[in-house]
């Protein structure tokens, strides 16, 4: 098993950053491919971004294509969504989650990954 970890939610201002932190414990030689989602309330889960350890390129939502960027460290089994230019739209609970199947990130917006963190709640006020 993999259990996955978020931190770095909070409360800021439209134009403001913030920084999550995800990291993963476990069974974490399993794990190829690492993400984010978000769900704002009354909304769907949606993707925002991951990336694959195999080094190939991360793959983005058009929705903050330009304005968040994910990184990892794979010796840290930890990866981070810098989010810069927040907007109100961007407020949602925001899932870190993992997969030990996935090695192009742009699947990971198709085909949910099987390990799931808690949620980190980020707040964007106008």
């Amino acid at each position: 098993q993999v259990q996955v970890v978020e931190s770095g939610g909070g409360l800021v201002q439209a134009g403001g950053s913030l920084r999550l932190s995800c990291a993963a414990s476990g069974r974490t030689d399993r794990v190829t491919a690492m993400g984010w989602f978000r769900q704002a309330p009354g909304a769907d889960r949606e993707f925002v971004a991951a990336l694959t350890w195999s080094g190939g390129s991360p793959y983005y939502a058009d929705s903050v294509k330009g304005r968040f960027t994910i990184s990892g460290d794979k010796s840290k089994n930890t990866v981070y969504l810098q989010m810069n230019s927040l907007k109100p739209e961007d407020t949602a609970v925001y899932f870190c989650a993992a997969d030990h199947l996935i090695v192009l990130a742009q699947a990971m917006s198709v085909v949910l990954p099987e390990f799931w963190g808690q949620g980190t709640q980020v707040t964007v006020s106008s």
